[in-house]
């Protein structure tokens, strides 16, 4: 076995239960360069949106691990969820960012919620 049989073989045995877990929602993330990526997400594993970006492997930097302090996970939300209110932190770090637009949100403060099935996002210019 070659070493891209052996990654592939070991990216299907780590992302393969999340792709058949019950508790999976499904999000249409479209990438810096326009192609759009169907991902399932579980609700069931305190993971949140920056979190399932980087298992897909999306150009997701989250540079601050998570704490909305560094604004590199940026997303523009083009659904219509009713997402959590920012938090203060979160909307302090948006004021200072680059590219930010009236749907921006930090996807490190977007927890995997049964409620964003079918959630659409695009991943901000960084």
């Amino acid at each position: 076995m070659d070493l891209m049989e052996l990654e592939k073989k070991l990216k299907n045995q780590l992302l393969g239960p999340l792709n058949n877990m019950e508790k999976d929602v499904n999000i249409i993330i479209t990438d810096r360069q326009g192609k759009d990526h169907e991902i399932s997400a579980p609700v069931d594993m305190s993971m949140n949106l920056m979190e399932v970006c980087k298992v897909y492997e999306l150009t997701v930097e989250g540079i601050c691990g998570g704490m909305a302090m560094c604004a590199s996970c940026q997303c523009y939300i083009l659904s219509n969820h009713e997402l959590p209110n920012k938090t203060p932190d979160e909307d302090a770090m948006l004021s200072e960012a680059l590219y930010v637009k009236s749907n921006s949100r930090l996807s490190c403060q977007i927890k995997i919620e049964k409620k964003l099935e079918g959630l659409r996002i695009e991943l901000a210019p960084y």
